[in-house]
């Protein structure tokens, strides 16, 4: 069987089109653990990170800063939730890392679908924290729409026959 010159540049294409999108899921995978390691030093100097004290202000209906003053048990409180929930974005951005470097590189169809799952939290946040603070909302849409994008992107080289050598 002989392969076509004009199927060449395609596949030549396809190819940089899913090596890009792979780059561009390391680089979310990247936007996570730094998200997360920000939330964590935050938490430690002002108790509550900078992206959330407009839906905290909303909500509550106060400033954290006057609510510290007023509820230092309750603001306590939400701080050790802040730190667990930066906790454990660490512990899935790191496994979302891992099976980006190792298991979807070779192409195993369960990363692929595995690498779905952050989807779930990046709606979570939009519709969370999104809702109640537009600069947060705007900018929580990139890995909601791009980690889909990056994905769809990747279907021919974990979905198409194997290419013959």
């Amino acid at each position: 069987m002989t392969t076509s010159t004009a199927t060449v540049p395609t596949r030549k294409l396809r190819d940089w089109f899913q090596t890009a999108a792979w780059v561009g899921l390391l680089v979310l995978s990247g936007f996570y653990l730094f998200g997360a390691a920000n939330d964590l030093i935050a938490d430690a100097r002002t108790g509550l990170p900078v992206d959330h004290t407009t839906t905290f202000a909303t909500i509550a209906g106060t400033s954290w800063d006057a609510a510290q003053h007023t509820t230092p048990g309750t603001t306590s409180y939400i701080t050790l939730l802040e730190r667990g929930y930066a906790l454990h974005e660490i512990v899935y951005a790191v496994l979302f890392l891992a099976i980006l470097a190792i298991p979807f590189r070779r192409r195993q169809r369960w990363a692929w679908f595995a690498c779905w799952t952050p989807t779930i939290a990046n709606l979570g946040y939009a519709l969370g924290f999104g809702t109640h603070d537009t600069t947060v909302g705007s900018r929580s849409l990139v890995a909601l729409i791009g980690l889909p994008i990056l994905l769809v992107v990747q279907i021919p080289a974990f979905f198409s026959p194997p290419r013959p050598h």
